[in-house]
């Protein structure tokens, strides 16, 4: 959910500051106190298009941050899929805009505006202004009709995905076979040498190793050889001999040096023993200029084929096993591309059958969900609306199977079903998208929403059906709302007041929370237009306490 908005030096705002909390978080204010100014500065952080003129007049730049916590684990995976890892499970998003340049971050790391927008779309749903409506998004409205459908269609658009997958593959397999009998002789001579090139070889894991060390030796045996003679030199000159007799002598005079004898004579088998077996090293160890000569060329020439093809030994074996499949493909190339092609065809019969399927559940969910949309719609003023959804054949299945699906809606008696971004203004799109949003309340993932302008044109048991909705989507989501309407402020959770405000010779905007009186008399202020009286404070109360009543037993 959105914890906290920081706005500084943009349009009317000089500096605010917001902690929205969880479930419906209203704001409210007086037209032209900076309603849209606050949609606006979120939408930067979203990665809406930084303009120059938002920055406050005689300001070098404009600055917003928004804080976003309670992250779910599908939200986490996500972010950390971009290179962004939550902070104490957080995502904070900066943006500074100046006349020059536009600076994003997130997390402290500096991203791009499409990596942006990428992370916005998991995190925040803004409904009001046409540039930022999942309503009118490609895609968007058949991951509601799937969604709604989750459990009658989840494991067939898997397995519709699984075998799109294997048709892909299989087309760029058929795409590999596009050389003429030239090119194909030329190949197949190139990895016959190849292939014998690996074979004549005869790697072995390890040889390497051990050859490496073998040439090391052979490399420095002067310094070996001079390093043990004079080791075998130094034991010489040490006279064993004389300090066991010396022990000896004293041995007869105190018993408690017996252990040191013993260590003596042990200390002389010992050194003995050193050279003995350093003369032998130096018997044996002659160099050998004929296996110097073959340890060499065999390290080269090892070392050169696997440079080749990989640098190990695993990895020449690896390469060796696809060149041989590679020339058994083209051994056999014309068998093997009709084999291919028959795959394909089959596995494309395969995918356009499950296509076929899934869009027979998707038609079927498709009225049922067109029909509870339609009911939501009703119930928020649209009282003679008929509403659908459209299928369209894609040329070409894909992941998501072979179906385009758009909402058509009339929204007038007499009016043709039309698609809903040649129909329905701002205001009617957020309502629209709030009886969606009721209907998929417990199956959307994006936990946060905001609807602005969503009150337009309506009121009395409209506004109060729409307040309803809200209430009920808050349940379950973190909904924030610009309404100017008292029976939707009256069912908030966290009250704002955005006012306009003139100190010091200029102007500017402030957001601040109220309290339960400032709520009421905020309430009051909707409800008269004009002057508050007891009436209409009363009249407010009443409201808030009904909102309160309603809200328990929803």
């Amino acid at each position: 959910m959105l914890y906290h908005l920081y706005v500084k030096d943009l349009a009317l705002i000089e500096s605010s500051e917001v902690e929205f909390g969880e479930g419906l978080n209203i704001l409210t204010g007086e037209t032209g106190a900076g309603k849209s100014i606050l949609i606006g500065s979120i939408n930067l952080c979203l990665g809406s298009k930084a303009n120059k003129d938002m920055i406050r007049n005689g300001k070098e730049y404009g600055f917003v941050e928004i804080v976003f916590g309670g992250l779910t684990e599908e939200q986490e995976a996500f972010m950390r899929s971009l290179d962004i890892e939550p902070e104490d499970g957080q995502i904070i998003i900066r943006r500074k805009i100046s006349t020059t340049r536009s600076e994003i971050k997130i997390n402290d790391e500096t991203v791009t505006l499409a990596k942006l927008r990428k992370v916005a779309e998991q995190l925040i749903d803004i409904h009001g202004q046409h540039e930022h409506q999942s309503l009118l998004r490609d895609g968007y409205h058949l991951k509601v009709l799937d969604d709604f459908q989750q459990k009658e269609t989840g494991s067939l658009r898997l397995s519709v995905s699984g075998k799109y997958r294997e048709y892909v593959q299989l087309k760029e397999k058929l795409d590999s076979f596009n050389m003429d009998e030239s090119q194909r002789q030329r190949e197949l001579d190139f990895l016959k040498f190849e292939i014998e090139d690996i074979e004549n070889a005869e790697l072995k894991e390890g040889e390497e190793e051990e050859l490496a060390q073998r040439y090391k030796k052979y490399q420095n045996i002067q310094k070996i050889y001079g390093s043990v003679q004079k080791a075998r030199a130094v034991l010489d000159q040490v006279d064993l001999s004389s300090a066991i007799k010396s022990i000896q002598d004293a041995l007869g005079y105190d018993d408690s040096l017996q252990n040191i004898s013993d260590s003596l004579y042990d200390l002389q088998t010992i050194s003995e023993d050193t050279v003995r077996e350093l003369d032998h090293y130096l018997d044996k160890n002659d160099f050998d200029e004929e296996d110097f000569q073959e340890v060499t060329e065999r390290l080269d020439y090892i070392r050169g084929v696997m440079a080749k093809y990989g640098g190990t030994v695993d990895k020449t074996e690896k390469a060796l096993v696809e060149k041989q499949e590679r020339l058994k493909l083209l051994e056999d190339y014309d068998e093997e591309r009709s084999k291919c092609e028959k795959t394909l065809d089959k596995t494309k019969s395969e995918l356009l059958k499950l296509c076929s399927e899934l869009t027979n559940a998707r038609k079927k969910g498709a009225k049922v969900l067109a029909e509870r949309i339609r009911t939501e719609m009703t119930e928020m003023g649209f009282l003679d609306v008929k509403f659908e959804l459209a299928f369209t054949e894609l040329s070409e299945p894909g992941s998501n199977g072979i179906d385009e699906v758009h909402f058509v809606v009339s929204l007038n008696p007499g009016e043709p079903l039309r698609p809903l971004s040649d129909v329905a203004s701002g205001g009617e799109l957020s309502r629209i998208m709030l009886s969606i949003k009721t209907v998929l309340a417990d199956t959307d993932e994006i936990s946060t929403l905001i609807f602005d302008e969503i009150d337009t044109g309506i009121s009395g048991r409209t506004a109060e059906k729409v307040s309803e909705k809200l209430k009920k989507i808050s349940m379950s989501h973190q909904v924030i709302l610009i309404t100017h309407l008292p029976q939707i402020a009256a069912k908030a959770d966290e009250h704002f007041c955005i006012e306009k405000l003139a100190e010091s010779g200029h102007t500017h905007t402030n957001i601040r929370r109220l309290d339960e009186d400032e709520s009421v008399m905020e309430l009051a202020r909707l409800l008269a237009g004009g002057r508050v009286t007891d009436a209409v404070l009363a009249n407010a109360r009443e409201l808030k306490s009904l909102a309160k009543g309603a809200s328990k037993e929803v």
